[in-house]
């Protein structure tokens, strides 16, 4: 593809390896309302928690009459608790501050409020001129409506711009956006795909 415009970054899987964070946090959930956690492996589940919106976890994992309480017992937990857990991608800080200086940058991310909070303890907010989530569109990826929001965002069109995702929810975002997509460490068939943040610098620097 031609040099892109601005880059979007998923969040859980590409920012960060945040599956035992997901899984606590919503394994906490679980716990309130008397239900079994999930364990790690059991993958289906756990990949649900670590690529879904919340809605869409609950709703699953509790049926639809408990998701709604239970998003309400969500909305009081928070996240701090869990952002521990979270473990960033080696060179990630360094590698996006140098593409800040030369792309727009933006994270879609199915993630709901506790984007804000993770990006302050990491110190990455200014490195991203847009954050996108699933508070913010009507529907979450795989839906394309988050990508066009970023892309608004950052005044460009999709085309122009290069999404890095980890999951088939963010592969199919890109292609219903008609936004050129790059996998990260996963083999989703995309013809670009990264293996660590130093690809991503050796690729866009």
């Amino acid at each position: 593809m031609k040099s892109p415009k601005g880059i979007i970054f998923d969040c859980d899987g590409v920012l960060f390896e945040s599956r035992a964070a997901n899984l606590a946090y919503y394994n906490a959930i679980l716990d309130e309302f008397g239900e079994p956690p999930v364990d790690a492996d059991d993958h289906e589940r756990a990949h649900l928690c670590h690529t879904a919106a919340s809605p869409q976890v609950l709703q699953t994992l509790l049926g639809d009459k408990r998701a709604r309480a239970a998003l309400e017992f969500a909305a009081g937990l928070g996240y701090r608790q869990f952002i521990a857990y979270m473990q960033p991608e080696p060179e990630m800080h360094a590698v996006l501050s140098m593409l800040a200086d030369r792309y727009p940058l933006a994270v879609a991310t199915n993630r709901g409020t506790s984007m804000p909070e993770i990006l302050h303890h990491f110190r990455l907010a200014e490195c991203f001129r847009a954050v996108v989530t699933s508070r913010d569109v009507n529907r979450p990826k795989p839906n394309p409506d988050m990508l066009f929001e970023a892309a608004r965002r950052l005044d460009h069109e999709p085309a122009a711009l290069l999404f890095i995702g980890d999951s088939e929810l963010d592969r199919d975002a890109a292609e219903g956006a008609g936004m050129p997509f790059a996998a990260y460490k996963q083999d989703l068939g995309a013809e670009i795909c990264f293996e660590s943040f130093t690809e991503i610098q050796e690729f866009l620097g």
